[in-house]
């Protein structure tokens, strides 16, 4: 077990946010369900309290702890994407599930976990950095969904 992990907060759908996950992502999985061993003020013996699961390789608890607390994009998966198709598959996904379509490649899953899908072809464009990296970076800016053909083309001017 690794001695770090990312405690992510739940309303009371952390296992099926689990599994959602580890249906989407490669390298990714649900590993423990915690029960409450009895009774507490919000709940009862037998609820879902702890998920531990893993993100593309990145180990998680799922805490689900109630309404109190919302997500905030402050606090994203990055998940970086080699094509359009990956793109497409990673984004569909989240935004099909219940999601919502934010800007410049950000969107948010039905529990308001915060989500970044770029394609490497804009990391790898804004890293060059000049007049190559601006072009990228303003075509990114009318974007929601990246769009790489529409990056690529801004990339060579």
């Amino acid at each position: 077990m690794s001695k770090s992990r990312i405690c992510v907060w739940y309303d009371k759908e952390a296992e099926a946010a689990a599994r959602f996950y580890a249906s989407v992502f490669p390298d990714s999985s649900l590993d423990a369900v915690i029960r409450a061993p009895g009774d507490y003020p919000s709940g009862h013996e037998g609820d879902v309290i702890v998920v531990e699961f893993t993100v593309v390789g990145i180990p998680c608890m799922g805490l689900n702890g109630g309404p109190g607390i919302k997500h905030s994009e402050a606090l994203s998966f990055s998940i970086s994407t080699e094509d359009q198709e990956e793109t497409d598959r990673y984004w569909n996904a989240i935004v099909g599930n219940g999601g919502r379509e934010s800007e410049c490649g950000w969107c948010k899953d039905k529990w308001g976990v915060n989500w970044q899908i770029t394609p490497r072809v804009l990391t790898d464009a804004l890293a060059i950095g000049g007049d190559e990296a601006k072009r990228a970076f303003s075509a990114m800016m009318t974007m929601k969904k990246i769009d790489v053909a529409a990056i690529e083309k801004a990339r060579r001017g």
